[in-house]
């Protein structure tokens, strides 16, 4: 009787926190200074400008990515402000830095935030770096100030963590007005440490532009072609072996223009293909298992579907421009630009796929952070590994064996496992 009672006093618990918390990043019009935050909560959009509403001013033109540090930290490019913003989960500005101009995507090791920048020069402690190609650049957190930068290549874009290395996905994107280089076809891996570039990985495939996730070792990384003669296409790039200078990426003949990762170490993508040749978009939806595509030369592993009914709500949209999920629980967002010069959508789903709700929210809704639930945050593929590291054995309440534990659904606040016998709670 003892542990029932402390099961129910542990869900009523739980159920006090509030399930979803995203903030979602609205780009605006560029050159308009009209970048937007909105907050969104339990199926409600609080604001479409909240960091005004936190702060009393505008955060800036053209935001780009946003990620989480700590329990108390957040950080956010905002790209043609030339601005590093840093806030509080509750939306509070603590600190900024105008040191990297042209920034564009983040990554952090929680003591330093890594930065990529299409600029040529960076202010850091030891003066100014001047570099022919773009950047990246190292922030230390406990001053807020660029300690150190490196050069990697022509306007890089999406950048990760993995094993000390960031691994940087260059584009060359200004090739058309920058004459003097082309269509980048590199994924450059830095020290993160000593901030010293190792090595380029040549993919063979120009201009790795669009969002770029990460599953473990695994990278998700979206190539547009040039627009006009060489389709777009995507690749999944495995990070160990290219640090042990094995083969290392498979290419695919889909983009993966907007893609997430999900709660089992998946990607779902949606593929945007462009060509000023017809001046029009086609659209693809895919389900990546990464692993898979690796071990088998991408001979299987990808699927032309995405979970429930989200395909055919994607085929409904104006202009897809996002896709993401929550790591805590599971369910699925995206959005639609519409016309990219009205407000655009943000759409929900249940972890299973089906549509919860549509949400008007502002200019261009692009970019996602799900904030954790009971307020702390954590790398949560760590803290599911950690479960299943230790050779235990894991048991739903039924009995059966579980490899993968579950988020929580919505309905239920938590889900309950037993591990050797012993009471587990996954509070997700």
């Amino acid at each position: 009787m003892k542990k029932l009672i402390l099961i129910i006093i542990c869900a009523i618990t739980v159920s006090l926190h509030a399930q979803e918390r995203i903030i979602l990043l609205n780009e605006g019009m560029w050159q308009a200074d009209n970048g937007r935050m909105t907050y969104f909560e339990d199926g409600q959009v609080v604001s479409n400008q909240w960091f005004r509403d936190k702060n009393g001013y505008k955060l800036g033109d053209t935001p780009n990515d946003i990620i989480q540090i700590n329990d108390s930290l957040i950080a956010i490019t905002i790209n043609w402000s030339n601005i590093i913003q840093f806030i509080t989960p509750e939306g509070k500005a603590v600190a900024a830095t105008e040191d990297i101009p042209n920034n564009r995507r983040l990554c952090t090791d929680g003591k330093y935030v890594y930065v990529t920048s299409y600029g040529h020069e960076c202010l850091t402690t030891s003066g100014y770096k001047y570099f022919d190609k773009g950047f990246v650049a190292k922030i230390d957190l406990a001053s807020f100030k660029t300690v150190a930068a490196c050069e990697v290549g022509y306007e890089p874009e999406g950048i990760a963590l993995y094993d000390g290395h960031l691994f940087v996905a260059n584009t060359g994107g200004y090739a058309a007005q920058e004459y003097d280089h082309d269509l980048e076809t590199t994924v450059s891996i830095v020290n993160a440490s000593t901030m010293e570039l190792e090595k380029n990985v040549n993919t063979g495939i120009p201009n790795l532009y669009g969002e770029m996730s990460q599953s473990g070792r695994y990278l998700c990384i979206n190539s547009p072609g040039d627009y006009y003669e060489i389709p777009a296409c995507g690749l999944i790039l495995d990070c160990e072996k290219a640090l042990n200078n094995q083969e290392c990426f498979v290419v695919f003949n889909y983009p993966v223009t907007y893609n997430t990762t999900t709660l089992d170490g998946k990607f779902l993508a949606v593929g945007s293909c462009f060509s000023y040749i017809t001046s029009e978009y086609e659209f693809s939806c895919l389900t990546i298992d990464p692993q898979t595509m690796i071990e088998t030369g991408g001979e299987s592993g990808l699927s032309l579907t995405l979970p429930g009914t989200l395909k055919s709500d994607f085929s409904e949209m104006m202009q897809p421009y996002g896709i993401y999920v929550n790591p805590y629980t599971g369910y699925i967002y995206g959005t639609d630009a519409g016309s990219f010069e009205g407000a655009g959508y943000l759409y929900q789903w249940t972890p299973e796929g089906q549509l919860i709700g549509k949400h008007k929210v502002y200019i261009n809704p692009g970019h996602f952070l799900a904030l954790p639930p009971d307020g702390h945050f954590d790398n949560v593929e760590n803290i599911i590994r950690s479960m299943f590291d230790n050779g235990h054995s894991v048991y739903d309440f039924s009995g059966r064996p579980i490899t993968n534990p579950e988020a929580s659904n919505g309905i239920m606040p938590l889900r309950l496992y037993i591990k050797d016998g012993k009471k587990m709670i996954l509070n997700q």
